[in-house]
Protein backbone atom coordinates (compact mmCIF):
# COMPACT_ATOMS: atom_id res chain seq x y z
CA UNK A 1 0.00 0.00 0.00
CA UNK A 2 1.43 3.51 -1.13
CA UNK A 3 1.35 5.63 2.43
CA UNK A 4 -0.22 9.05 2.65
CA UNK A 5 1.74 12.19 3.42
CA UNK A 6 1.90 13.17 7.04
CA UNK A 7 0.39 16.11 7.79
CA UNK A 8 2.56 18.17 9.86
CA UNK A 9 1.83 19.98 13.05
CA UNK A 10 2.28 23.85 13.31
CA UNK A 11 4.97 23.91 15.80
CA UNK A 12 8.21 24.19 13.80
CA UNK A 13 10.57 22.30 15.91
CA UNK A 14 8.25 19.47 15.47
CA UNK A 15 10.27 16.62 14.16
CA UNK A 16 9.63 15.06 10.49
CA UNK A 17 8.22 11.45 9.84
CA UNK A 18 11.30 9.16 9.06
CA UNK A 19 11.57 9.48 5.46
CA UNK A 20 11.08 5.69 4.59
CA UNK A 21 7.81 6.84 4.92
CA UNK A 22 8.12 8.29 2.08
CA UNK A 23 5.35 7.81 -1.04
CA UNK A 24 6.43 5.50 -3.80
CA UNK A 25 3.65 7.85 -6.15
CA UNK A 26 4.72 10.60 -6.81
CA UNK A 27 8.01 9.34 -5.36
CA UNK A 28 9.26 10.83 -2.39
CA UNK A 29 6.59 12.82 -1.20
CA UNK A 30 6.45 12.51 2.74
CA UNK A 31 4.81 15.40 4.28
CA UNK A 32 2.52 18.47 3.90
CA UNK A 33 1.82 21.35 5.50
CA UNK A 34 3.72 23.38 8.42
CA UNK A 35 5.53 26.57 7.10
CA UNK A 36 9.19 27.88 5.68
CA UNK A 37 10.57 28.60 9.10
CA UNK A 38 14.32 28.67 9.86
CA UNK A 39 14.14 25.79 12.53
CA UNK A 40 11.90 23.57 10.17
CA UNK A 41 14.17 24.29 7.05
CA UNK A 42 17.26 23.52 8.48
CA UNK A 43 16.02 20.20 9.99
CA UNK A 44 14.25 19.07 7.04
CA UNK A 45 17.67 18.95 5.00
CA UNK A 46 19.45 18.03 7.86
CA UNK A 47 17.17 14.85 7.12
CA UNK A 48 17.12 14.40 3.66
CA UNK A 49 14.28 16.35 3.16
CA UNK A 50 13.10 19.27 0.86
CA UNK A 51 10.32 21.48 0.06
CA UNK A 52 9.19 21.85 -3.58
CA UNK A 53 5.46 23.03 -4.15
CA UNK A 54 3.64 25.63 -6.42
CA UNK A 55 1.66 28.56 -6.00
CA UNK A 56 -1.66 27.80 -4.16
CA UNK A 57 -0.12 24.62 -2.92
CA UNK A 58 0.88 23.98 0.72
CA UNK A 59 4.26 22.89 1.67
CA UNK A 60 5.05 19.80 0.07
CA UNK A 61 8.02 17.83 1.37
CA UNK A 62 10.00 14.93 -0.31
CA UNK A 63 12.36 12.72 0.12
CA UNK A 64 12.65 11.00 -3.56
CA UNK A 65 14.60 7.43 -3.73
CA UNK A 66 17.33 7.33 -5.47
CA UNK A 67 18.49 10.75 -4.78
CA UNK A 68 20.47 12.48 -7.38
CA UNK A 69 23.88 13.72 -6.06
CA UNK A 70 27.45 15.07 -7.74
CA UNK A 71 30.32 14.30 -6.42
CA UNK A 72 32.74 17.66 -6.06
CA UNK A 73 35.62 15.91 -7.67
CA UNK A 74 33.11 14.49 -10.39
CA UNK A 75 31.87 17.44 -12.09
CA UNK A 76 32.27 17.16 -15.91
CA UNK A 77 32.14 19.34 -18.48
CA UNK A 78 32.73 18.25 -21.91
CA UNK A 79 36.02 18.48 -23.78
CA UNK A 80 34.72 21.17 -26.10
CA UNK A 81 33.18 23.26 -23.27
CA UNK A 82 36.69 23.15 -21.74
CA UNK A 83 38.68 24.09 -25.00
CA UNK A 84 35.95 27.11 -25.25
CA UNK A 85 36.70 28.22 -21.59
CA UNK A 86 40.26 28.84 -22.05
CA UNK A 87 40.19 31.89 -23.42
CA UNK A 88 36.91 32.74 -21.48
CA UNK A 89 37.19 36.52 -18.92
CA UNK A 90 34.42 35.28 -16.51
CA UNK A 91 35.01 35.27 -12.79
CA UNK A 92 33.10 33.96 -10.05
CA UNK A 93 32.31 35.08 -6.76
CA UNK A 94 29.99 34.00 -3.70
CA UNK A 95 27.45 35.59 -2.14
CA UNK A 96 27.76 38.43 -3.35
CA UNK A 97 24.25 39.24 -4.59
CA UNK A 98 21.95 36.13 -3.12
CA UNK A 99 18.52 38.38 -3.95
CA UNK A 100 19.48 38.64 -7.68
CA UNK A 101 20.48 34.64 -8.16
CA UNK A 102 17.27 33.58 -6.66
CA UNK A 103 15.00 36.29 -8.45
CA UNK A 104 17.09 34.85 -11.80
CA UNK A 105 16.38 31.11 -11.31
CA UNK A 106 12.79 31.87 -10.14
CA UNK A 107 12.47 34.04 -13.51
CA UNK A 108 14.35 31.32 -15.67
CA UNK A 109 12.09 29.09 -17.69
CA UNK A 110 12.07 25.33 -17.11
CA UNK A 111 11.30 22.87 -20.01
CA UNK A 112 7.97 21.02 -19.45
CA UNK A 113 7.42 23.63 -16.27
CA UNK A 114 4.23 26.07 -16.29
CA UNK A 115 5.39 29.18 -14.08
CA UNK A 116 7.89 28.23 -11.14
CA UNK A 117 8.16 26.45 -7.56
CA UNK A 118 10.44 29.52 -6.22
CA UNK A 119 7.44 31.23 -4.94
CA UNK A 120 7.58 34.84 -3.29
CA UNK A 121 7.43 32.68 0.32
CA UNK A 122 9.90 30.62 -1.09
CA UNK A 123 12.18 33.10 -2.24
CA UNK A 124 12.06 35.40 1.28
CA UNK A 125 12.30 31.77 3.16
CA UNK A 126 15.80 31.16 1.59
CA UNK A 127 17.00 34.86 1.87
CA UNK A 128 16.20 34.16 5.18
CA UNK A 129 18.18 31.58 5.32
CA UNK A 130 21.52 33.48 3.46
CA UNK A 131 21.02 36.57 5.85
CA UNK A 132 21.60 34.00 8.64
CA UNK A 133 24.24 32.52 7.22
CA UNK A 134 22.77 29.05 5.93
CA UNK A 135 21.99 29.44 1.96
CA UNK A 136 24.65 30.62 -0.42
CA UNK A 137 24.87 31.33 -3.84
CA UNK A 138 28.09 31.12 -6.40
CA UNK A 139 27.85 33.96 -9.19
CA UNK A 140 29.64 33.75 -12.47
CA UNK A 141 30.35 37.42 -13.84
CA UNK A 142 31.43 39.00 -17.05
CA UNK A 143 32.64 42.09 -16.19
CA UNK A 144 30.07 43.44 -13.54
CA UNK A 145 27.14 41.81 -15.53
CA UNK A 146 25.46 38.60 -13.84
CA UNK A 147 25.73 35.90 -16.40
CA UNK A 148 24.92 32.69 -14.40
CA UNK A 149 24.73 31.09 -11.13
CA UNK A 150 23.39 28.58 -8.40
CA UNK A 151 22.49 28.82 -4.60
CA UNK A 152 21.44 26.24 -1.96
CA UNK A 153 21.93 25.50 1.50
CA UNK A 154 24.96 24.74 3.66
CA UNK A 155 25.44 22.53 6.56
CA UNK A 156 28.16 20.87 8.57
CA UNK A 157 30.36 20.05 5.18
CA UNK A 158 27.23 19.44 2.94
CA UNK A 159 25.66 21.36 0.03
CA UNK A 160 22.25 20.84 -0.82
CA UNK A 161 21.82 22.38 -3.90
CA UNK A 162 18.21 24.05 -5.25
CA UNK A 163 18.59 25.45 -8.41
CA UNK A 164 21.20 27.44 -10.93
CA UNK A 165 20.13 29.58 -13.97
CA UNK A 166 22.04 30.89 -16.84
CA UNK A 167 21.83 34.23 -18.49
CA UNK A 168 24.47 33.31 -21.24
CA UNK A 169 25.55 29.88 -22.91
CA UNK A 170 27.26 27.59 -20.27
CA UNK A 171 26.80 30.31 -16.67
CA UNK A 172 25.03 27.52 -14.91
CA UNK A 173 27.84 25.07 -15.67
CA UNK A 174 30.48 27.45 -14.74
CA UNK A 175 28.86 28.34 -11.64
CA UNK A 176 28.34 24.15 -10.72
CA UNK A 177 31.62 23.45 -11.64
CA UNK A 178 33.40 26.03 -9.97
CA UNK A 179 31.31 25.72 -6.72
CA UNK A 180 32.18 21.54 -7.01
CA UNK A 181 35.97 22.71 -7.25
CA UNK A 182 35.83 24.80 -4.14
CA UNK A 183 33.74 22.55 -2.07
CA UNK A 184 36.49 19.89 -3.15
CA UNK A 185 39.30 21.70 -1.77
CA UNK A 186 37.06 22.20 1.42
CA UNK A 187 37.04 18.65 2.07
CA UNK A 188 33.12 18.64 1.46
CA UNK A 189 32.55 15.68 -1.10
CA UNK A 190 28.82 15.91 -1.85
CA UNK A 191 26.53 18.24 -4.14
CA UNK A 192 22.59 17.36 -3.52
CA UNK A 193 21.05 17.38 -6.50
CA UNK A 194 17.73 16.15 -5.57
CA UNK A 195 16.09 14.82 -8.48
CA UNK A 196 17.43 13.63 -11.70
CA UNK A 197 16.69 15.36 -14.93
CA UNK A 198 19.00 14.73 -18.19
CA UNK A 199 21.05 18.14 -17.93
CA UNK A 200 22.17 16.89 -14.20
CA UNK A 201 23.36 13.92 -15.43
CA UNK A 202 25.20 15.20 -18.59
CA UNK A 203 27.31 16.98 -15.98
CA UNK A 204 28.17 14.34 -13.84
CA UNK A 205 25.04 13.84 -11.23
CA UNK A 206 24.56 10.10 -10.39
CA UNK A 207 21.86 8.56 -8.63
CA UNK A 208 22.30 6.80 -5.03
CA UNK A 209 19.93 5.11 -2.67
CA UNK A 210 17.94 6.94 -0.11
CA UNK A 211 19.09 5.16 2.34
CA UNK A 212 22.97 5.68 1.40
CA UNK A 213 22.81 9.49 1.07
CA UNK A 214 20.71 9.82 4.71
CA UNK A 215 23.58 7.48 6.02
CA UNK A 216 26.43 10.17 3.86
CA UNK A 217 24.38 13.38 4.95
CA UNK A 218 23.93 12.08 8.66
CA UNK A 219 27.49 12.39 9.47
CA UNK A 220 28.13 15.19 6.92
CA UNK A 221 25.93 17.94 8.06
CA UNK A 222 27.55 17.55 11.75
CA UNK A 223 31.01 18.12 10.68
CA UNK A 224 32.59 21.18 11.75
CA UNK A 225 32.89 24.15 9.01
CA UNK A 226 35.59 26.45 8.70
CA UNK A 227 34.21 29.63 10.05
CA UNK A 228 34.47 32.72 7.86
CA UNK A 229 32.17 34.75 5.46
CA UNK A 230 32.05 32.39 1.96
CA UNK A 231 32.52 36.13 0.03
CA UNK A 232 35.78 35.68 1.29
CA UNK A 233 36.71 32.01 1.50
CA UNK A 234 35.41 31.82 -1.66
CA UNK A 235 37.28 34.67 -3.32
CA UNK A 236 37.95 35.16 -7.16
CA UNK A 237 37.38 31.97 -9.03
CA UNK A 238 38.43 32.72 -12.93
CA UNK A 239 36.37 30.49 -15.29
CA UNK A 240 39.45 30.34 -17.59
CA UNK A 241 40.82 27.84 -14.14
CA UNK A 242 37.65 25.23 -15.10
CA UNK A 243 39.31 24.29 -18.69
CA UNK A 244 41.94 22.31 -16.81
CA UNK A 245 39.47 20.09 -15.20
CA UNK A 246 38.71 16.67 -15.91
CA UNK A 247 36.07 15.14 -18.63
CA UNK A 248 34.75 13.33 -21.34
Amino acid sequence: MNPRPFVLPSDPHAPFPPVEQAMREPDGLLAIGGDLSLPRLLNAYRHGIFPWFSAGQPPLWWSPDPRMVFRTDGVRLSSRFRRALRQNTWHVRADTCFEQVITACAQSPRPGQRGTWITSGMRQAYIDLHRQGHAHSVEVFDGDTLVGGIYGVAIGRMFFGESMFSARSGGSKVALASLAARLAEWGWPLIDAQVENPHLVSLGASPMPREAFTEAIASLVDMPSSDGAWTVRFGVWEASRLAQASGP
